[in-house]
């Protein structure tokens, strides 16, 4: 049987107890949940620390641990959030602990004190999930210890229109793998947007290919468009939102302009439209 190793937490020698049955694998183990203690960690395809993102973990996700290599440090496994498999950091992670906020910002810096010209210690990204333990004025303290500005917190996703959480993101470098808005890539805006949405969305683009009905007509605001390895999101029937590596960050771009120049540039044409 086959599978994919993006989301399916299976190798030759080492599988996932609940696939036992399902796929060979010369053991399985039960996994142990821990959860992401710094502000992103990054994860990789292969058990190489310099090896190129596969994706990110943010603060506060859930990641199920299957295995550890020892020589590297890495521990291997699937996050929760979005069934995505790889290595990440092993001393990234900590016990799980029941989060009660979401970062809403797209950045917010933790402070050592309630008092905004003391210098921060960290940074935390938007969908990220924190535990808040205090409050003064309009701070809030976290279980870490660090303080955060409330209004950069909320107890409950923020919903509403998750074309305008995406918009919020232009002129942010485009990085490969990036899930933050210290560098994002095509797939992972859309991911992002659409969580704070309250919205499921699968991590690669190929993935989310999937998602909704294909489009009929003339194309609309929230309508994706996909390419070969590529997705953007139209914040109207005549401009594209898009983390792309031509311009190395996410723009606006006009669609008709993208389709060309994707096309030029050897990318192909555009494979569809699909609509939430």
């Amino acid at each position: 049987m086959t599978f994919d190793p993006r989301i399916t937490p299976a190798r030759s020698d080492l599988a996932a107890e609940h696939l036992k049955g399902t796929v060979e694998a010369s053991r399985y183990v039960a996994g142990q949940d821990r959860m992401v203690a710094t502000s992103s960690a990054p994860m990789t395809a292969r058990a190489e620390p310099e090896a190129g993102l596969s994706s990110q973990l943010l603060r506060g996700e859930v990641f199920t641990v299957y295995d550890i290599d020892d020589d590297t440090g890495l521990a291997w496994g699937q996050a929760r959030r979005d069934g995505y498999v790889g290595w990440v950091p092993n001393f990234m992670l900590e016990p799980v602990e029941a989060a009660t906020h979401h970062v809403t910002a797209l950045m917010t810096h933790c402070y050592p004190e309630p008092e905004v010209k003391t210098r921060p210690f960290d940074m935390l990204p938007m969908a990220s999930t924190v535990t808040v333990v205090g409050q003064e004025g309009k701070w809030l303290e976290l279980d870490t210890g660090g303080w955060v500005p409330g209004r950069h917190l909320s107890d409950a996703l923020p919903g509403g229109d998750w074309v305008a959480i995406a918009e919020r993101f232009a002129g942010v470098p485009y990085l490969w793998g990036g899930r933050t808005a210290s560098g994002i890539d095509c797939s992972g805006l859309m991911q992002i947007a659409m969580y704070m949405a309250g919205l499921e969305c699968p991590r690669d683009s190929d993935m989310q290919s999937a998602l909704g009905q294909d489009v009929a007509g003339d194309r609309r605001r929230g309508d994706l468009a996909f390419w070969k390895g590529h997705v953007g999101v139209l914040i109207d029937p005549d401009t594209l939102l898009h983390a792309n590596a031509f311009a190395m960050a996410t723009v606006r771009e006009p669609f008709d302009l993208a389709c060309d120049r994707i096309a030029a540039q050897g990318d192909g044409a555009l494979t569809g439209l699909r609509r939430l």
